[in-house]
């Protein structure tokens, strides 16, 4: 059964429209700038939150104490 050449013409004009819309939007999620400032806004957001924030401080505090008890001696 062979096909109508316009027709096989247009099936493959909407597969190449249809790669590129695929393409722009790989290349739009991919984008290098947009994953850093999703992974910093990501970090920023959990390290916010109080169980992650105050203990992070109570290490730092300890750290800081025992350096200082360290160069003081």
């Amino acid at each position: 059964m062979a096909r109508d050449p316009d027709t096989i013409e247009r099936e493959i004009e909407k597969a190449r429209d249809a790669l590129a819309s695929t393409l722009d939007e790989l290349s739009v999620k991919a984008n290098p700038k947009r994953l850093a400032d999703s992974a910093k806004t990501s970090v920023l957001a959990k390290l916010s939150e109080p169980k992650i924030k105050y203990p992070l401080i109570g290490a730092g505090v300890l750290i800081g104490a025992l350096l200082l008890r360290k160069l003081v001696r």
